[in-house]
């Protein structure tokens, strides 16, 4: 995996783990009643934003590297024998 894909993937993750921490913490502040479940209930809603965000940022990060770079061609296997077929071999 190319370094600016990596790093597009590791703040994916990131964002997915906290999120997912700010969601179990919504659930449970208002499991216990508390009042700090409708803030945190809020910075999940923003998170799960930024964590969309950031999977799109892999996915477009991915396909920039992909344009600039290219990416090697080979032909399947039964592409060759196809061709093979067509062309056959004279002495």
């Amino acid at each position: 995996m190319p370094d600016p894909v990596r790093a597009a993937a590791v703040r994916a993750v990131l964002l997915v783990a906290l999120t997912a921490t700010f969601a179990m913490a919504a659930v449970l502040l208002t499991l216990a009643g508390s009042w700090l479940a409708f803030p945190v209930l809020v910075g999940t809603v923003i998170g799960t934003v930024a964590t969309t965000w950031g999977v799109l940022d892999v996915w477009v990060t991915r396909q920039v590297w992909r344009q600039r770079h290219g990416v090697v061609s080979v032909p399947s296997s039964t592409a060759r024998e196809i061709r093979r077929v067509r062309r056959p071999r004279y002495p």
